[in-house]
């Protein structure tokens, strides 16, 4: 990750580990908002998901990273946002698919699935992969209701 982006992240508290951590591994290299939550006691996650996808929708922050249990309440939560494009990824190949074909601009992460390694290879795939455009362009075009 050669050049500095803004992002935004959050998790509810069963992402909060790993936003944590993520958190703190993204903040020597990049300008880092943590939306919260800031304990592991029981929150709703679209108190966090919303403000981060506001964050991202309106050109604050470049990428956001979302963290829960299975990814899919973040992810439900913030592609109810029409700029937002938010891909879940368990596996380094999904998000740089979801990044170079799709242009998605959140990445959600299911911590209860997945190792805190690979969470930051994820992470790191998602942030240094371009969206290739061309074709992909077209249909990422189409997407917006």
């Amino acid at each position: 990750m050669n050049s500095k982006l803004k992002i935004a992240i959050g998790a509810d508290h069963a992402g909060f580990e790993y936003k944590t951590a993520i958190t703190e591994w993204l903040a020597a290299e990049h300008d880092i908002k943590d939306f919260g939550t800031y304990s592991s006691a029981s929150v709703d996650y679209p108190d966090f998901a919303h403000p981060v996808a506001n964050a991202v929708e309106t050109g604050e922050f470049t990428f956001g990273i979302l963290v829960c249990g299975s990814a899919n309440g973040v992810a439900i939560t913030a592609n109810k946002h029409q700029g937002i494009r938010a891909a879940i990824c368990w596996q380094e190949e999904l998000a740089v698919l979801a990044r170079s074909h799709n242009n998605a601009n959140i990445v959600c992460i299911p911590e209860r699935f997945i190792s805190l390694d690979e969470a930051k290879k994820i992470v790191q795939a998602f942030l240094t992969t371009e969206f290739e455009g061309g074709r992909h362009a077209n249909r990422v075009g189409k997407m917006s209701c």
